[in-house]
């Protein structure tokens, strides 16, 4: 059994806000937001060592299938915050982190759930964890950044079409488009007076199939209810859908 204590399990990661995180309003962009969170996961799993380097001795790689984000205000540029991040739980094949963000004064700004898979190199399966890395996601099963899993949405496939063309920047190390890249998408869907008088309350992403460069997506933007957005990228190549989203205001 690891011996290591809670405390050595979580970890709280400082952030400052810059010009380059924010929008013409001041505030944080939603997609610089998510990158605070997986930049938190990815040094709270190196620390563990089941970080990408050391899930290659398993001949695995993370993969972030579901995120949801609540967030009760904008953070401002100049500020400074804390994500506090811990492995939580095991879904079947989904491993559960949780996240926790507060501003100078400790006042909780934001909560989210995410779901990650661990994917066989080969087979690109998802797969499961073994020994003392599996171990630690058993023990904080009961402290909880939100209270539900991250959200499984349904597709819509249906609404107003947006096209959507990925240009270099919007790749990553592994070339596909990096995870923000959604979220800045739909976010821009929306126009300038829209912005200047809403903020994202709620985030949801599903991950479903990569995108890789050359190809392009049909996104579909839904309203439901009075305030919330649902989303569906379809690639054009494959037909597939690479991702789905919500956004709440």
């Amino acid at each position: 059994m690891d011996a290591r204590t809670s405390e050595d399990l979580i970890l709280i990661a400082p952030f400052a806000v810059t010009s380059a995180d924010t929008d013409m309003y001041r505030r944080l962009r939603p997609g610089a937001l998510i990158n605070y969170l997986i930049q938190a996961s990815i040094q709270s799993a190196d620390k563990l060592g089941f970080g990408f380097g050391g899930l290659e001795k398993q001949h695995l790689f993370w993969v972030l299938s579901r995120l949801t984000v609540e967030v009760y205000r904008p953070l401002q540029w100049y500020e400074s915050l804390t994500v506090e991040t811990w492995a939580k739980d095991v879904e079947k094949l989904i491993y559960l982190r949780d996240y926790i963000v507060r501003d100078a004064q400790q006042e909780v700004v934001a909560r989210g759930t995410s779901g990650w898979l661990a994917i066989d190199m080969e087979t690109k399966r998802p797969k499961k964890l073994e020994g003392v890395q599996a171990e630690i996601f058993q023990h904080l099963k009961d402290k909880h950044g939100l209270e539900y899993s991250p959200v499984r949405l349904q597709g819509t496939g249906d609404g107003e079409l947006f096209q959507v063309h990925p240009t270099y920047f919007d790749f990553d190390l592994n070339q596909h488009v990096t995870s923000t890249r959604y979220v800045d998408w739909m976010v821009d869907t929306f126009s300038f007076d829209f912005h200047e008088k809403h903020y994202p309350t709620r985030m949801v992403v599903n991950y479903q199939k990569e995108t890789r460069p050359g190809e392009s997506l049909k996104m579909y933007r839904s309203r439901e209810g009075n305030q919330r957005y649902l989303f569906e990228g379809i690639n054009t190549s494959t037909g597939k859908t690479s991702f789905r989203g919500e956004i709440g205001f």
